[in-house]
């Protein structure tokens, strides 16, 4: 019995994994581009402040996806804006993602969010409650 998969059309299958990857970011790419890029680049943490404070990716904004449309002014549309939350199953990412190129604005995903990020020993940064409000 042969097995059935949705598609069999591997042009379908190409373009929607090149679609795909067109706009995610790798941990891996991520570090590489904080090295060398950083000032061509904004990382937006859009998880809950309590979440940013204990640990959050170098030079990363925080701009929580509940407040997003009221800091509009905080992100440039002239860079690459990567996004990131939690995990790979938050969907506050992809949602701002979704938000941000409606309105012009040039984003990308940071696959497996915050977690997999430190998971990977990556650098993190730890913000004071008193000097970040």
């Amino acid at each position: 019995m042969k097995i059935k998969f949705i598609t069999d059309d591997t042009k379908k299958a190409k373009d929607f994994f090149l679609e795909k990857i067109s706009f995610m970011i790798s941990p891996f790419e991520l570090k590489r581009t904080i090295k060398d890029f950083v000032n061509d680049i904004n990382i937006i943490d859009v998880r809950e402040y309590d979440d940013y404070i204990d640990g959050h990716i170098p030079y990363a904004i925080h701009v929580p996806y509940t407040n997003l449309e009221e800091h509009l002014e905080m992100i440039e549309k002239d860079k690459v804006n990567v996004i990131y939350c939690e995990s790979e199953y938050c969907s506050l990412a992809c949602k701002t993602a979704h938000l941000l190129s409606s309105k012009g604005f040039q984003v990308k995903v940071l696959s497996g969010g915050y977690y997999i990020w430190k998971k990977l020993g990556n650098e993190t940064v730890k913000t004071s409650s008193e000097t970040d409000r």
